[in-house]
């Protein structure tokens, strides 16, 4: 039997299939539907295997932090070619949501941003950042994700703190889904420490460098709210909490990691992350 051509397929981390998704088998000869998802700890209690059961019954285990081959949807093959021009950005947001109906957060943010798209709005860049983690994240639409995320990633620090935040926030996400491509990704992590250099009087820079390396070092990862909303049972609450956390370690790793979280660090928690935070959403369309 001749290997399946992966041409047109799309790669998704492990941590975000899902039931319907039509999954590249292993051993390269065919595809098939997966029809349950469920995630196994490691004896520390950490996400370590995604389990996809797949239409006759087969398990198949794939490592966190793996990447897998899915077919795309109808309507995301619709999407791809957008993106390959781009049009506008508002007809690419717009036909991203055409792709995914059934992602009332996906809906509510396109509608927003179908009035018009003003990049030098902090936010417009707030919702575009949204759009491209919830893509990412929820909907394991990385193509989709990327070309969200490069619409921010193509904008220059420009001294405003208030909106480079959110384009920080395009760049860790673009130099995630870029991280098999060496070349690229070093580009997206240059590019989010511009704003590193922006002091131009030794003093303060001296000082702000001091700040931003205690920042990087002790980052806020919302450890409360987390084991708050977890000892409460609010599972949304809980996942919301931890869709900020992947942020934060989204930037860390793009910004080149820091003297207590190296890169290799970083890869494993935001893998934990990704599981955990699918295992929530499994959790919510249960209930």
């Amino acid at each position: 039997m001749s290997r399946l051509d992966r041409t047109g397929l799309r790669a998704v981390p492990a941590e975000v299939l899902a039931a319907g998704n039509v999954l590249a088998l292993p051993d390269g000869d065919d595809s098939v539907e997966v029809t349950a998802v469920a995630v196994e700890n490691d004896d520390f209690g950490v996400p370590a295997l995604v389990i996809a059961t797949v239409t006759g019954g087969r398990r198949i285990s794939i490592a966190t932090g793996s990447m897998v081959y899915v077919e795309p949807a109808d309507a995301e093959i619709g999407v791809s070619a957008v993106a390959a021009d781009h049009g506008s950005p508002e007809a690419l947001v717009a036909q991203i949501a055409q792709a995914h109906p059934d992602s009332s957060i996906i809906q509510e943010i396109a509608a927003r941003l179908a009035r018009g798209i003003n990049l030098k709005a902090g936010s417009n860049l707030q919702d575009l950042q949204q759009l491209a983690l919830t893509l990412f994240i929820d909907e394991g639409d990385t193509a989709a994700a990327l070309t969200i995320a490069d619409l921010l990633a193509e904008l220059p620090f420009d001294g405003n703190f208030g909106r480079w935040k959110w384009i920080e926030g395009g760049l860790a996400i673009a130099a995630y889904l870029t991280r098999h491509d060496a070349e690229r990704t070093a580009r997206y992590s240059a590019a989010i420490r511009a704003a590193d250099d922006a002091e131009t009087d030794p003093l303060r820079a001296k000082t702000a460098a001091m700040y931003r390396q205690r920042q990087l070092n002790e980052p806020n990862v919302y450890d409360p709210e987390i084991l708050r909303a977890s000892s409460a049972g609010r599972i949304d609450v809980e996942r919301d909490w931890r869709v900020l956390r992947i942020g934060v370690l989204l930037y860390l790793r793009a910004h080149g990691g820091s003297e207590t979280l190296s890169h290799e660090v970083l890869e494993r928690r935001i893998a934990a992350e990704l599981a955990a935070v699918a295992s929530l959403n499994a959790q919510l369309a249960r209930a």
